[in-house]
């Protein structure tokens, strides 16, 4: 799956989101879609590198420390 591919899912998801809204004005999107987003991210990419949060956290470009405190925001770790 390319990018390309990923933005394209992304935006059809979005449209699909503003029909079922029929109308109805949304709020706070960026966060909504930063928390869905971020979750299956960070469970894939745990599942990926074997639950090694340096690997991972390599990987996602982040710093180790900010990769485990998503974790526990998204309740993935205590």
């Amino acid at each position: 799956m390319t990018r390309k591919h990923i933005e394209e899912c992304v935006r059809s998801s979005l449209e699909s989101y503003f029909e079922d809204l029929d109308g109805t004005e949304p709020g706070g999107m960026y966060d909504m879609m930063v928390r869905v987003v971020e979750r299956p991210l960070l469970e894939v990419v745990m599942q990926h590198a074997d639950q090694n949060q340096s690997r991972a956290a390599e990987w996602l470009g982040l710093n180790r420390n900010t990769l485990r405190k998503k974790l526990v925001e998204h309740r993935l770790i205590k």
